[in-house]
C-alpha cells in the first residue's frame, strides 16, 4: 500500500525522531549498552530513541521484553488489532511519530489503510465495522479518562465479539503506548522526509 494519508499533521509516511538530549556515542557504549541495542530492535543502533534509552540499560531491555510480548504475543487479539488500538492512543495522545509508525505496521497486517485515514481525520468516528468502532472508542476512553474505564466499557467489547484474553491484550497495547508516547512527546520530536 504506497499512497501516504496526511490528515491533521499526522501521516502513514515513515517518519525519523531526533532526541533533545544527548544520545550514546556507539564508539563511547559500554558493552551491556551495545547488547540491550541489538537486543531491542534492528534500527537501534541508528535509532535516536534507542540511543537515548540505552543510557539506561536495565531499563530499555525491560522496555523492550514488555512491548515484544504486548504487541507479538501469539494467541488473543489479532496484531492487525492491537496496532489499531496503539494507532489511537498515539492519535490522542498526539504522538505523530507513533502514530506513524502503527499506521504503517496496521496497513502491513491488515491489507488495507482505510481506518488508519478516519484514525486521523476523526479517531472519535473511526471503525470499519462495530468491532473497530468499539476497540476505537475503548481506546479512547482508556487514554482520556482511565478511571471512568467499568464494567460497561468492558461489556461493549464482549458485545462486539472480544474475548477475554484479546480485552487483556487491547488494554495492553493501549498501555504500553500511553508510556511510550509520553516518552517520545517528551525526549525528542518526529523529523518529516524532506519534500522532493
Amino acid at each position: 500500500m504506497s499512497n501516504f494519508i496526511k490528515s491533521h499533521g499526522f501521516t502513514n509516511e515513515s517518519l525519523e525522531w531526533d532526541a533533545w538530549l544527548d544520545v550514546i556515542a556507539l564508539d563511547q557504549a559500554s558493552e551491556d549498552q551495545i547488547k540491550v541495542l541489538e537486543e531491542s530492535n534492528p534500527k537501534a543502533k541508528t535509532s535516536d530513541y534507542y540511543l537515548f534509552l540505552a543510557h539506561q540499560p536495565a531499563i530499555l531491555r525491560q522496555r523492550s521484553a514488555a512491548f515484544n510480548a504486548i504487541m507479538y504475543a501469539p494467541g488473543g487479539m489479532s496484531r492487525a488489532e492491537r496496532e489499531l488500538g496503539s494507532l489511537v492512543v498515539s492519535r490522542i495522545n498526539g504522538c505523530v511519530y507513533c502514530a506513524s509508525v502503527h499506521a504503517q505496521r496496521f496497513e502491513q497486517l491488515a491489507k488495507r489503510n482505510d481506518v488508519v485515514q478516519q484514525v486521523f481525520d476523526d479517531p472519535y468516528t473511526a471503525g470499519t465495522d462495530a468491532r473497530e468502532k468499539a476497540i476505537t472508542q475503548f481506546s479512547i476512553e482508556l487514554t482520556k479518562a482511565p478511571g471512568d474505564i467499568n464494567a460497561a466499557s468492558i461489556d461493549a467489547l464482549k458485545d462486539v465479539g472480544l474475548n477475554e484474553q484479546e480485552i487483556l491484550d487491547l488494554i495492553h497495547s493501549v498501555a504500553i503506548f500511553a508510556w511510550a508516547n509520553r516518552l517520545m512527546l517528551n525526549l525528542g520530536e518526529p523529523v518529516f522526509p524532506a519534500a522532493a
